[in-house]
């Protein structure tokens, strides 16, 4: 591919992250930006990011191959007028949004359908802003493609392309379909999440028992509760009337399981969870989703100062990054005491292979396979008895084709 000139009109989590894979992946491009954060854009400017920086959308932007609309949802629909003004006919125009319908809606209104495709990148995370973006969001992540019927297929194509070169997974889908789809797997369950936060925030007592003990599982399936407010207020806004269809259909789930539970019946309660097991375990590991993976480990180690920065240095040497570590204090629905999690899969099998080579082989888990309890110390600490892998971990997929996902 030819040398491209990419704009972004907002820079946060993911229009950072896809600007930095465009950086590592496409090295000689061209990349402007506009933000209204002024610490972003030279931030953008100083890690190398962006080649020039805006604090308007203007002329800037005229010359570029592909203009991402990467600002929260209803932003994006204000910002057209202005780009509208300064697109030039060889410019594709994308967005990032995890809502299709209204933007297509817009766009028609534009009078720019020939040249918008929609994007999104089924990828995030708990954190914000360009401060927090990286390239590696996007890798194995499923990016769907909304094109409008008027945009030539060449474009499509070139657009897959780039997709691919960036390390994600480009799926084809119709704007309609796309934003059901996102709606049962991505929409409803940060709903989901953040009632659940709330409702033990309201049941709790007084000392706080129910936040102290809220960790292992409970803090896991609520992770995404802590996504930016301000993009969930837009999304659920823009994609009500699919989010309310299911949350329909979520009630009237719910309010069965009660009465199965009132009715004390076994054997509906046990289908319940062994159904959801089976369906569960069926899903394919390949791509990471819009509830991103976690790549962790759990370490039994001994509760004697200093152990867990030997852990973190043992890695750090080996040139592992740490995306977050802590003591796991409830353990109910995973074991050791030392949770380490990590921005790639790979680093689970180098760490966990530089841990035992510290130690000797004590004894194998019977429950998990991947669990090895450790006798023999390690320096300069002597006290490190189990890795585990965490349950969270999905095996990178194979990306020669893209896939089409029919109706």
């Amino acid at each position: 591919m030819s040398t491209l000139t990419f704009g972004f009109i907002g820079l946060g989590l993911i229009g950072g992250s896809i600007a930095r894979a465009i950086r590592q992946n496409l090295p000689q491009s061209q990349i402007i930006a506009y933000d209204i954060n002024a610490d972003t854009l030279r931030e953008a400017a100083q890690c190398g990011v962006a080649n020039v920086i805006t604090t308007r959308i203007d002329a800037s932007f005229s010359d570029c191959d592909y203009l991402f609309l990467c600002a929260p949802v209803q932003k994006n629909d204000e910002n057209l007028s202005a780009v509208k003004e300064i697109l030039s006919p060889k410019t594709l125009l994308t967005d990032v949004g995890s809502v299709k319908s209204e933007i297509h809606t817009e766009i028609k209104k534009a009078g720019l359908e020939g040249q918008f495709i929609g994007g999104h990148p089924m990828a995030g995370s708990d954190r914000i802003g360009f401060i927090n973006s990286k390239a590696v969001l996007l890798e194995n992540a499923y990016y769907i493609l909304t094109p409008t019927d008027s945009v030539p297929e060449n474009k499509v194509t070139d657009y897959k392309n780039l997709v691919q070169q960036l390390g994600a997974i480009p799926l084809i889908l119709e704007p309609a379909q796309h934003d059901y789809v996102t709606a049962a797997v991505s929409h409803l369950p940060h709903i989901i999440a953040a009632s659940l936060v709330n409702l033990v925030r309201d049941k709790d007592s007084a000392d706080g028992l129910m936040k102290m003990i809220a960790a292992g599982g409970f803090k896991d399936i609520t992770r995404i509760a802590s996504s930016s407010a301000t993009v969930w207020q837009q999304i659920c806004l823009t994609n009500t009337e699919n989010i309310s269809t299911l949350l329909s259909s979520y009630i009237a789930s719910l309010q069965g399981i009660q009465q199965e539970l009132n009715a004390k019946s076994g054997d509906d309660l046990y289908e319940l969870f062994d159904s959801a097991r089976i369906y569960r375990d069926s899903f394919i590991n390949t791509a990471s989703g819009p509830l991103k993976s976690s790549y962790a480990i759990t370490i039994d180690i001994a509760d004697e100062p200093g152990e867990i920065a030997a852990v973190a240095t043992i890695l750090a040497l080996k040139n592992i990054s740490i995306k977050n570590i802590g003591i796991v204090h409830n353990r109910e629905y995973e074991g050791g005491v030392l949770r380490i999690e990590f921005y790639q899969e790979e680093a689970i099998e180098r760490s966990t292979k530089i841990l035992r080579e510290k130690a000797t082989v004590c004894t194998t888990r019977t429950r998990n396979p991947t669990s090895v309890s450790f006798a023999a110390p390690f320096s300069p600490h002597r006290h490190i008895r189990t890795v585990r892998t965490h349950h969270h971990r999905y095996p990178a997929p194979h990306r020669q084709n893209t896939h089409s996902v029919p109706e």
